[in-house]
């Protein structure tokens, strides 16, 4: 419903076309006209084709791989519809990238999320639209309003229905500490209980399995995460599982980053089904019959309408 009298147009940069025009189907738009390519020497260039004065817009794009080149779509996008006096702008970014940047983790590490979030408001955004940070606190990173969408509802209902309902030798893992929080409300919506990864990580992307704390004998275990990387946390702990009795290990992930060896670790692993969403594409070279991709597609488009229609978002979480 239009509450302010503006038109609402919805554009897309090139990281995830794909589930763009399946937000925009679900809205009822078409994709705004624009075009993002490159000049010869790599540097970006944005056409906005349509009249966007006084609109209500929506850039809708992941900053996935390749990471700088989606960043700098999303910056040059934003500033042309500034340039251009559209009425609001929404950064819709269903992966943030640089998300893991959040903190200095030794002398002189930059705090690049903040930057990011910096970059974003400085090119023209009022608000951002987004799904499962790494670290929720990111969004006091920015200085305009930051709406969070959760992907765990989706996950959940997911392994729900796969299970016909039937959840008694089921049990929730987190892969972590930092991560209680998200399987905890994961194990809540399917009613299982909670066992939870302690690990130690000692150098980036390279973590050791521990200990698990909870019953996971003769039980199907499910782990939860906000993203996999090159997934060599989730198959150690797959792998555990099933030397300490697990009957079978599903994973799922709100982001499927899967970088580096991820695929064929994942190919050769214990796990049964990994479960992710498409907030990053997966070309075709990824998708291996393992991997089961889900849209997010609805919440967004719900969660765009109600924007543009100035209604609450919260009553969005609720129902999730």
């Amino acid at each position: 419903m239009n509450l302010h009298g503006k038109d609402i147009k919805i554009f897309a940069g090139n990281s995830n076309r794909q589930l763009a025009e399946e937000i925009a189907l679900k809205v009822g738009l078409p994709l705004g006209e624009s075009v993002v390519t490159k000049f010869s020497d790599g540097e970006t260039a944005i056409s906005i084709n349509e009249v966007v004065r006084g609109s209500d817009v929506f850039i809708i794009q992941s900053t996935c791989a390749p990471v700088n080149d989606n960043v700098i779509e999303l910056l040059i996008l934003i500033d042309a519809l500034r340039r251009a006096s559209a009425g609001r702008i929404t950064a819709v970014i269903p992966y943030f990238g640089y998300a893991r940047q959040d903190r200095k983790a030794k002398a002189r590490d930059p705090i690049s999320a903040k930057l990011m979030a910096n970059l974003i408001t400085v090119a023209g955004a009022d608000r951002v639209l987004t799904m499962d940070l790494h670290a929720p606190q990111l969004q006091g990173f920015f200085d305009i309003p930051v709406d969070h969408l959760l992907g765990t509802p989706i996950l959940a209902q997911h392994f729900y229905k796969k299970f016909g309902g039937k959840t008694d030798d089921v049990v929730v893992v987190s892969p972590d500490v930092g991560s209680v929080g998200r399987a905890r409300k994961f194990a809540e919506k399917i009613d299982v209980p909670l066992a939870i990864i302690d690990k130690r990580r000692p150098k980036a992307n390279v973590c050791e399995i521990m200990n698990i704390i909870g019953d996971i004998k003769g039980k199907r275990a499910i782990l939860v995460d906000d993203l996999i990387d090159t997934a060599g946390t989730v198959v150690n702990a797959a792998n555990a599982m099933i030397d300490l009795g697990a009957t079978e290990v599903y994973a799922c992930c709100t982001h499927g980053v899967l970088s580096g060896p991820a695929i064929d670790r994942i190919r050769t692993s214990a796990i049964k089904e990994l479960v992710t969403l498409n907030t990053i594409p997966l070309p075709p070279e990824k998708r291996i019959s393992k991997i089961t991709t889900l849209s997010v597609a609805d919440v967004f488009a719900e969660a765009i309408e109600r924007i543009y229609g100035d209604i609450s978002i919260s009553t969005l979480f609720t129902q999730q």
